[in-house]
Order: C-alpha cells, then structure tokens, then sequence
C-alpha cells in the first residue's frame, strides 16, 4: 500500500501533527545521529509489519549525490594535471576514429560513449584499479571495460607509451596494420585478437556484468579452499545504463549479495541514452536501477551532480531544486543535455521563481558548464573510496553523465550521438577549445594525434601514478606454471581395458572424475561444475568425496546426513553447484578456464549439463568465452536427438555439435565408447595443463547402457585425430579373397559398404553391419570421434593446396575412406548438416548417404525414436542397401 505523492497529500488530515513527526525526528537526529534514527525507522517498520499495514520503505532515494559535499574526502591527486590528461585522451580518441573513418567510410568506431565515460575510467586508472607489478606477484584487479569505450583506453595506451602512433593510425584495421608495420587495434575488447592486453571481452551486451559477478565469486572460492589469496583485489565493471536491459546483466544480482562481494564494484555509465534514443524516456533509469540494486541486496552510490551544483544545492533551503529533478524524466533531461545554458535556464531553471534565483548570478556559459556528477574527478574519486571501504556488499555506483559530453552541437545528447563519427571543423575548434588543447588549427584539421613529451609533468604524472598501482592496464598475462598430468592407466583403466562391460560414456566420465579428483598434483586444480544436475548424471558421490562450494559452509542438518551420497556443503568444497543457472554456471566455468591468466593459477573445470542446454541456451556466452582463450571441459551429457528417452522436443539436442564447430579454438568430440573418452580427456588435459595451449574441449556422453570394447592398440592417435576403423563385418564369408554374393555364387566380388558412426548411433551401425553381413554384404565400420576435427583437417588440406603447398597432404577421413570399398553410410544422433560437413573429402566416385534428426525432438523411447528419424539398425541397413543398388 505505497502511497503516490497524491495519495499522501489527501491523507494528511493533520498537517500540524505531521509538522510534530517531523520535529520530532530531526530532533532525535541531532541528539542521537544517523545509527539512532536508522534504528528507530527500522522499530516502526517493524511496527507496520506486525499490523500488517502493507508498506514497505521505497528503494528510491532523493534525486542527489550519496556522499553529501561536506563527507567528500580530500582529493588526493593534481586535479588539473588529471584533467589535462583526460583532455588529450579525448582528443586522441575522437581522432583515432574520425581518421579511420576518413580514410575507410565503413570501418565505423565510437566518440560519444567514451566521451561520457572517460573521467570513471580516468579516477580509476589514477587512484583504483591496481595492477599486477612486473612479477605478476598477486595478479593485482580485474576491470571490465564497457566496450564502446575502448578508443579511450587505447588513447591511454597511446600516452603510456604501450602503443604507437601508427596503431592508433590503424584502428580497426587488424589485417592491414601488420602489413604495414603496425599494430591493428581491435573494435572492441577482445583477448583472442591482442592476447597481451586485453583481459575480458565486453563487447556482447551484458556478458561483461555476469562474468564480472562469477569472477568475483570464483576469487573467493581460491581463497577459501587455500589456492591463492584474493584478498585486497577488487573486480572493477564500467557498464552502460542501457546494458542493464540485457537479462544476463540482472540475473546475478542476487548471488553477489548473498555472496557478499564486498570485492565486486560495478560502475554505470548513466547517460540516459541507448543507440536508438533515452534508456526511459518516460521515466528515470537511475532511480528504477537504485530500487533494483537495493532491493536485491547491493551497495548503491548515486554520483548526480558535480561540484558545480553544490552551491545551488546549499542556497535551495525549500528543497525545489531537488524535487524539480526529481520529477525531470529521462527524456526531457536529455533534451537539456543537449542544449545549452540559456535553454536550460529559460527551460529547466525557468519552471519556478525559487529555482530561478538560485540561477540569478550565473551566466548563460557558467549553466551551461554546469557538470553531471560523473564528469567530476572529485565526486567520482568520493564514490570509488567509499565503495572500496564497504564491507558486506558488492557496491553499484550510479553515475550520471552525458553521451557524447564535449561534442557539443555535434553530439552531445543527441538522439543520433551512439553512431556519431564525423565533426565539421568549427566543432573540432570548439571541442578543442572546450576542454583547453594544446593544438593549433592546423593540427585540428588533419586530426593530429597528440602526445607530451616524455618529460613533460603530464606524462611524468601518469607514469607515477601507474607505478604506485602496480603497472598499467589493461594487460594479460600467461605465465602459469605447468601442471602434471597422471597417466590415463591409473584413473581410466576400467575405461581402456572394458572388455565388454555395459556402460553409459556418462558414468565412465564421472567415474574418471572421480579418479582425477584423487590425484595429489591435479586433484586440486579440477573443478567441478554443474547446475543442479549432479544427481542426474550419477555424481552425487562426489558430494562427500570432496564437497560443494559454499562460502559459509553448511548451517544445517542435511535430510540425507546418513547416506552415502549426503549433501554436504563446505567453504572448501571444490563443486560449483550453481542451481538452475545455465548463464550461471557457464559463467563460472569461464572464471576457472581463464584462471591462467587472470591469477596465474591454472585450473581445470569440467561443467557437465543437458546437452541441449549449452550451444542453444547460452551459445552467446560460450562464444566470449572462447574469446577470452580459455582452457576447460565442456562436458555435454544426455547428448543427441534420441538418447534422451521419454523428455521431448525441448530437451533432445541435434545440434550442438553443429554450433560447436564455428568456435575455431574450440575441439569437439562425439565418442561412442569409454576409451575413446579416456584417450580425448588425456589429451585435452595435456594440451591445456601441460603444453599450455590455448583451447578447450567439447565433449558429448551419453547416458545410454550399452557393452563397451577395450582400446584397439594404435588407435588412440585416429581417435584425436577424428575417426579410425572400427571393424570389418562380412569378411569371415570370404574364400580366396571374394566372398559370396547375396544370389550365391562363388568367387564373384561381393557386395561391401562404409559404415560411419558417431556416439550413440555408433553402436545402431555395429548392428547394422551385423545384419548386413547376415545378407552376405560386408562392411567396414569407422567410428567417428570427431566430425569437426576432420572437417577442419579436410579445409587446411585444401587450403594449403590452393596455395600452392608442395606437401598438402590428403584429409584423414579421406584416407580412412580410401582404404575401405562401397558406398558410404554416416548415421548420427545430430542434424544431417553434423555429418555433410565432410562431404567435400570422400574419395570420388563414392556414393555418400548421410543419416541424421533434422526436425523436433519428440516423447517416445529411444527405439521409437531412432525408428523416426531413420537412425537405427534397420534405416541404416535400408541405406546401405540402397548406396548398392545406386552405386554412384
């Protein structure tokens, strides 16, 4: 029963009791201070509870600074050696991009996003964000950069000395910068593309908030499980307000509460404006995200209104000037954004007499330089050090600022300002001579870069600066030490050495877990991840075994304390059980698959989940995860279209092997059989722990029970290298090298085909070639590990044969084929287009049938379903039959 500003006029019948409550109250402050009356409103809240009164305490705040003028601490810099700084790496940056628009119209590139942002990332750079040092001793702060803001860091970059005239000359021009004897600066963050500076890929909106949220989480699970010591290291986010739209930027809000990452600050960028025009244009983004930050528990700092305003602050002793803001609507405060000072005075200033006057002394110019808050070095420094102190919480500094903030008739506030890349020469004047550059004319019209000499005090200033925080950032390092992998003979000999044991590939995996989990040197590196699935895929032994994460362990009885498989939560527990939360647990994922770099601790996640639910559900996640070069298990279980009896279309994956093959550092595997799984796990811990590559594995299982071989001798290096022959069916009919013919005579060529298979199905060809050999027809079965693998095997060869290699050298599936006979049949549990993909590697004049579960998935056991989809024993014979009859 909130009650509007209307609802509350009508209700106060007493207005002079209502002056007594009020006297009342501000008297009890006086005496008593803040902590007394924050007491007492809390004893009358819990009055109204108790009368069941329905009101709850509004999560919005006055539309006003946080950090009251006379709190601000001493400002501990040289304002106007910062400032000056700020300037020039304006100007570089609106340089940086005009200059590459000049020269390549559709290059495209942002001015106005870092023009509202670059005094949040300038206090931060100056006073916060921490570095790792030479040594990378401590690994220093993690700072998510909002993406459009990157010529601005790049700017910074440019006066450190870190980049060159000529890379800021060829700003998103990365394939001719090296041609040309620079260095191509990428659109955006992006750590695959300038692996030495760039740490975490922001440029998908709203990935950066959640990933920040787990990185910080994942700090404190280091910590407490004894690995590396987090603490003093903060997560910096600098995001936008349109950004918070995105439901990965609000999806964790909560578990960083209940977390208490007082290690996490997020920093948003509140210029009212997304590409298009005003975030709420009807309303006011910041104090919606106010009531929403409190309301699930965060630390919220409001930065509104820069020093300027302090003194029209102190003389409006009514309080009009705040209740006018209050009631000013996101879209109308663009509009005086976008004007200037006499506008605003008629306009804004204009609306009553007591706002009026408090204006009376200022000129039209002094309004119109009258700073948001989040272009003010001295107020932003106060939010940044009150966030830094605060225990208990993650903390969200709302900062309001300008889009396009200097620009301004060319952009400042405008609708079109996002996509704003040009000035004509009387904006570059003004832009110059608003923020006081040391640039002649001349030098504004070509664009010149500009950079202080080394001695100068600006850059004196800078590097000093940087060095008491521990060296400059962005950076990204790799030198983790390396870890020892066991021998696959010790965790996975049940797996090599099967000999017929029935099997799902699901229990091999987690029982090889189980093993590695034990190992004194990788044990503790491995983490486990799951959301909310462990019991389904058979791990709930690992709960005792060695527990799941909890940051205050376990404050209850579990239900299940007397059994085996009890849950147990512990503060050192190595399970990231992250709920129902595929963004989530993917996010996580990340934190550990680039610990490498981000703390110079290698570790190894394994996140296993409903196949369906990786690709297609967070696709968008996996993709900046493979830009941020991880290293890890993605472990698809339950995977293809028809293994997962009986659930239906939403959770029956066709396609994730398909997605998985676009992401060029990622290797994804579809094994049959439990020894194929220990040999692709053993390599990939080798090549990520060990050799240190820059990779990660996808890998399917299956939770289907079928008789498992032992690992034929010599294939372990086609298993990694995508498929190798199975077996032969048919041969034992043969006399003299020919076998019967299906119509019985002797000594004529018998009938033969190529059978391929994958995962689940591969076992739907085995007894396929089993009936087939019953005909009299023989067939050689290969068992395809990996359809992508092959299929990029198959285009370098190609490649490198269109350029003219000497030694090009023939696809691997190509030579599998070559030394079997017959048409070719490819049954899969995935789409047709799974194994179409090496189609253009079959030797010629072979017919090649492909099989696989294009359409929905459906309700119906796993016989049934293959039945539809033609994927079983009897479509795959059928097919056969048919390759023969039509050869070609």
């Amino acid at each position: 029963m909130n009650l509007s500003g209307h609802d509350q006029a009508a209700l106060d019948i007493d207005p002079e009791e209502t002056v007594e409550w009020r006297e009342a109250f501000q008297a009890l402050l006086d005496s008593w201070g803040p902590a007394r009356g924050v007491f007492i409103l809390q004893e009358l809240h819990r009055m109204a509870r108790e009368a069941r009164l329905g009101w709850t305490p509004g999560g919005e705040t006055a539309y006003v600074n946080t950090i009251a003028a006379e709190d601000e601490p001493d400002f501990p810099g040289d304002l106007d050696l910062e400032q000056r700084l700020a300037a020039l790496m304006r100007w570089n940056a609106v340089a940086m991009v005009m200059r590459a628009n000049a020269a390549y119209g559709e290059l495209g590139g942002h001015i106005a996003s870092y023009a509202s942002a670059a005094d949040l990332f300038e206090v931060g750079f100056n006073h916060f964000f921490r570095a790792s040092g030479d040594d990378g001793a401590g690994r220093g702060d993690l700072v998510f950069f909002q993406p459009h803001s990157a010529p601005g860091v790049y700017a910074r970059a440019f006066l450190e000395g870190r980049l060159e005239q000529a890379d800021l000359a060829h700003y998103r021009q990365e394939l001719r910068g090296p041609k040309e004897g620079a260095r191509g600066l990428s659109s955006y963050p992006h750590p695959y593309l300038m692996p030495d500076f760039w740490q975490f890929p922001t440029g998908s909106m709203g990935i950066g908030p959640i990933s920040s949220i787990y990185h910080a989480r994942f700090m404190r699970y280091l910590t407490h499980r004894k690995l590396l010591d987090c603490g003093g290291r903060k997560v910096w986010g600098v995001f936008g307000d349109g950004e918070m739209d995105e439901p990965e930027s609000m999806s964790a809000l909560t578990l960083a509460a209940r977390e208490g990452l007082d290690n996490l600050v997020w920093v948003v960028n509140c210029n009212l404006q997304r590409l298009d025009g005003p975030v709420r244009g009807n309303g006011q983004v910041i104090g919606e995200l106010e009531k929403l930050f409190r309301g699930a528990g965060w630390n919220v700092i409001k930065v509104l209104w820069g020093s300027d305003w302090d003194g029209l602050f102190a003389r409006d002793l009514g309080g009009a000037l705040a209740r006018a803001l209050s009631q000013t609507v996101d879209g109308q405060m663009q509009t005086f954004a976008a004007n200037d000072g006499r506008y605003n005075r008629e306009n804004f200033f204009g609306q009553d007499e007591a706002l009026a006057r408090l204006v009376q002394g200022l000129t039209d110019a002094q309004i119109d330089q009258l700073r948001r808050g989040g272009h003010d070095l001295v107020k932003i420094h106060a939010a940044y050090a009150a966030a830094q102190r605060h225990r208990g919480q993650p903390t969200v500094i709302l900062a309001h600022t300008k889009k396009g903030y200097g620009m301004g008739s060319a952009g400042q506030g405008r609708m079109t300002t996002h996509s704003h890349k040009k000035f004509d020469e009387h904006d570059l004047l003004a832009f110059r001579d608003r923020f006081g550059l040391p640039l002649d004319d001349e030098q504004v019209r070509r664009l010149d870069f500009y950079k202080p000499a080394d001695d100068s005090p600006e850059l004196r200033y800078l590097h000093a600066r940087r060095r008491e925080l521990g060296g400059y950032l962005p950076a990204r390092r790799t030198d983790a030490a390396h870890v020892e992998i066991p021998d696959m003979r010790g965790y996975a000999r049940f797996a090599l050495e099967s000999d017929g044991r029935a099997m799902s590939t699901t229990m091999a995996f987690v029982r090889m877990l189980g093993g590695l989990l034990k190992d004194q040197a990788l044990g503790p590196r491995i983490v486990p991840i799951v959301a909310d699935e462990a019991r389904t895929f058979g791990m709930a032994n690992l709960f005792k075994q060695v527990g799941i994460y909890s940051s205050v362990g376990q404050r209850y009885q579990p239900e299940d304390i007397g059994s085996m498989l009890s849950y147990r939560e512990a503060s050192d527990g190595q399970i990231l059980e992250e709920g129902i939360s595929e963004a989530g647990a993917i996010s996580s994922w990340v934190a550990a698959a680039t610990s490498y770099s981000v703390h110079g601790l290698a570790m190894l996640p394994f996140y296993i989940y409903y196949s369906m639910f990786g690709f297609q559900r967070v696709g968008d996640l996996i993709w900046a995860a493979a830009d941020q070069r991880p290293r890890g298990f993605l472990i698809g279980a339950t995977a293809g279209r028809s293994t997962l009896a009986g659930e239906g279309l939403q959770h029956q994956d066709g396609s994730s092997h398909l997605h998985a093959a676009t992401i060029a550092n990622c290797r994804a595997y579809d094994p049959a059989f439990a020894c194929e799984l220990a040999v692709i796990v053993d390599r990939g811990m080798r090549e990520m722990m060990d050799e240190q590559q820059d990779v990660f594995y996808y890998i399917t299982v299956m939770n289907e029970n079928y008789a498992q071989p032992a690992l034929a001798e010599g294939a372990a290096a086609a298993i990694l290298r995508g498929g190798y022959r199975y077996a032969a069916y048919g041969d034992e009919h043969a006399e003299g090298g020919a076998l019967r013919g299906v119509s019985g005579s002797t000594g004529s060529p018998a009938p033969r085909v190529t059978l391929l298979g994958s995962g689940a199905i591969l076992p739907e060809v085995i007894k396929a070639a089993e009936a087939l050999a019953q005909e009299g027809i023989a067939s050689d079965v290969l068992s395809i590990t990996s359809w992508s693998e092959l299929a990029r095997e198959g285009r370098s060869c190609i490649q490198a044969s269109l350029h003219g290699a000497e030694a090009a050298g023939t696809p691997h599936i190509t030579q599998l084929l070559e030394q079997c006979a017959g048409p070719i049949v490819a049954a899969t549990d995935y789409v047709h287009a799974v194994p179409e993909s090496i189609r253009a590697y079959v030797p010629q004049g072979r017919r090649y049938i492909t099989l696989g579960t294009d359409g929905f998935g459906r309700s119906d056991t796993r016989a049934e379903l293959r039945r539809h989809f033609g994927i079983d024993a009897q479509s795959i014979a059928e097919a056969a039959r048919a390759g023969l009859r039509q050869p070609g």
